[in-house]
């Protein structure tokens, strides 16, 4: 049985026309090497898999060539090119510095850098992982890599390139290698499964080229498990089974589900996908991803965007015709705000859950809301529609005099209800208080502002008109002055200011039911007797008496006052009374 040799090395490749994926980089290398225009030290960094090492090594054997071609790669016939295929040259040395960062290895190398080549040109050191040198390594070879000898090239190689010192990179050519693309990692598969007589499916290869993230080494090693397992015939159901990668068909699924508001499917979906054993921030990250590519299939310009194979693309192109740009953009951002959230959440399933209900309902009509109530924007809307629901028939009717002077709902009973067999559902009828007069709660734009002072006029009219039918209730200063505060604290945003300073004022029944405030300068009057109209309306609605009269006036010399702040009426209190004073000292509490 010969020895089994991995693809990774098996096919690394020997020149530079065979780097995949790195035509920049290895473009500028061989011109260096075809004009002679050499740097004394290389960094070459990037993410792993990519090809720096393998890169390293072919431009160190392309220096020291003795007949490099025209383009600037080896011969592969010189004595200096065969010594190196063979793994015998004396004048390429590899340093693993992730297992020889001390001082004593780094002057060691500057010991073999004093004697010159016996053969070839250049003595070429290759230090992989040079990011693991501690720093009183990089120290001692800073002098030695800013004036080498002439004859001593240096090529380093590193994944973090972040944790060299400024120092190093300063003197040295950087290169900095890419991820490759998904089909430049199908297409040297292909070639790999070519040279194996290994049948493979499209499909099968896009699936391993996703899962190596862009790092041919990983793609490598995956296609050799796959391989293993799929006895010679790499088959997209079995890729799948062996890596256990959820199937892209799920994706589908969820989004046209979405699209039919099919929440109850989703979850199902969703329910089985998990008891594969798949992580719930998986299955959110991938369909983000899936809907960033059929947003990118929605544009035939940005169609080639997408990194997957040729049959992928038509199924995202197809799907992108059904589904809205407003829905792809809103559940991109539900999907993110899921995944920000994920790690910080104590029951992560029902955040997936509730992120792809969400989801679901984005092309969902809203549901019909109570007019007085409003609607929450986060409210997630009915899961399940066409059902029959019994509503309770309307007891009686109700006038639109009873109902805007009436009570609150919740102060008048209910008529009975009987159970009846399912009928169609019956539109729910809202008594709601119209034509009373505008009241804070209603303040929202400046055109109902505006339409206040005539609707106003006609409900003044209609409430003379009823003050014969029903008796007006009777109130104390003690309901006035609630109602009075309860009105503040209901006034909208823009009147933040004018309420706090309303809420020092103490309303009283001057002429009953009429009632008065003191105000102790003009501008506060002023800016009461803009909406003295709206406080008017308000308080006959909440004090059930259509005859209230509001009065505002500006303070005599003799009633203006000096307001007192709670230190100060708690100081006057004590004074008045010692025992308070006494109390608080043997409690030791102190005003706040």
């Amino acid at each position: 049985m010969s020895n089994y040799i991995v693809s990774a090395r098996k096919y690394r490749p020997m020149t530079f026309s065979s780097v995949v994926g790195q035509d920049a980089l290895t473009t500028t290398l061989r011109n260096a090497v075809r004009t002679g225009k050499l740097a004394h030290a290389y960094l070459f960094c990037g993410p792993r898999g990519v090809g720096k090492t393998t890169c390293a090594r072919i431009f160190a054997k392309a220096i020291n060539c003795e007949n490099p071609t025209a383009d600037g790669e080896a011969c592969n016939e010189c004595a200096s090119c065969k010594s190196f295929n063979e793994g015998r040259s004396m004048n390429i040395f590899e340093l693993d510095a992730a297992s020889n960062n001390s001082v004593e290895n780094i002057k060691s190398l500057m010991e073999q850098t004093q004697i010159p080549p016996q053969t070839g040109r250049y003595k070429v050191f290759i230090i992989d992982e040079v990011h693991m040198l501690s720093t009183a390594a990089f120290n001692a070879f800073l002098k030695t890599l800013e004036e080498p000898p002439q004859y001593v090239i240096f090529i380093l190689a590193t994944t973090e390139k972040n944790k060299i010192l400024p120092t190093i990179l300063s003197r040295c050519q950087i290169f900095d290698f890419e991820r490759m693309t998904v089909p430049e990692i199908i297409h040297h598969l292909e070639m790999v499964a070519q040279k194996e007589n290994i049948t493979y499916e499209e499909e099968a290869l896009n699936v391993i080229a996703e899962k190596a993230d862009g790092g041919m080494r990983d793609a490598l090693s995956i296609f050799d498990q796959v391989a293993s397992f799929c006895q010679g015939h790499i088959t997209y159901e079995k890729v799948l089974q062996d890596l256990n990668v959820l199937d892209a068909d799920n994706y589908f699924k969820m989004v046209d589900l979405a699209l039919e508001n099919k929440a109850a499917d989703i979850m199902v979906l969703l329910n089985g996908i998990i008891e594969r054993g798949f992580d719930g921030a998986n299955i959110i990250n991938g369909l983000a991803s899936h809907v960033r590519n059929v947003m990118m299939a929605k544009n035939p310009e940005t169609l080639p965007l997408l990194e997957v194979s040729d049959q992928q693309r038509q199924r995202y192109a197809e799907q992108a015709k059904k589904a809205p740009l407003p829905f792809l953009y809103k559940a991109l951002k539900l999907l993110n705000q899921c995944d920000i959230n994920y790690r910080q959440s104590s029951n992560k399933r029902l955040l997936v859950e509730l992120t792809l209900i969400q989801v679901a309902q984005i092309t969902q009509p809203d549901d019909a809301d109570d007019a007085g109530a409003g609607r929450s924007p986060m409210r997630l809307k009915s899961l399940f529609k066409h059902q029959n629901i019994v509503q309770p028939k309307p007891a009686m009717q109700v006038t639109g005099a009873e109902a805007r002077l009436s009570k609150p709902r919740e102060d008048r009973p209910t008529a009975p209800t009987q159970t009846a067999a399912p009928t169609p559902v019956i539109p729910k009828v809202h008594l709601t208080l119209k034509n009373l007069g505008p009241t804070f709660a209603s303040l929202r734009t400046s055109k109902q502002q505006e339409a206040y002072s005539d609707a106003i006029k006609v409900d003044e009219k209609e409430m003379e008109k009823e003050k014969e039918e029903k008796p007006e209730e009777k109130f104390t200063d003690a309901e006035l002055i609630q109602q009075w505060i309860l009105m503040c604290n209901r006034m909208p945003q823009r009147y933040v200011g004018l309420a706090a300073r309303l809420k020092n004022i103490v309303p009283h029944i001057t002429d009953y039911p009429n009632f008065e405030v003191v105000v102790d300068n003009q501008i506060l009057l002023d800016q009461i007797s803009t909406i003295k109209r709206n406080i008017r309306a308000t308080m006959r609605l909440k004090l059930r008496n259509t005859k209230i009269e509001f009065i505002p006036r500006l303070a005599k010399q003799d009633e203006t006052q000096r307001v007192m702040t709670k230190m100060e009426l708690f100081r006057d209190l004590c004074q008045k009374n010692k025992a308070i004073e006494k109390l608080r000292k043997d409690l030791g509490l102190e005003i706040s």
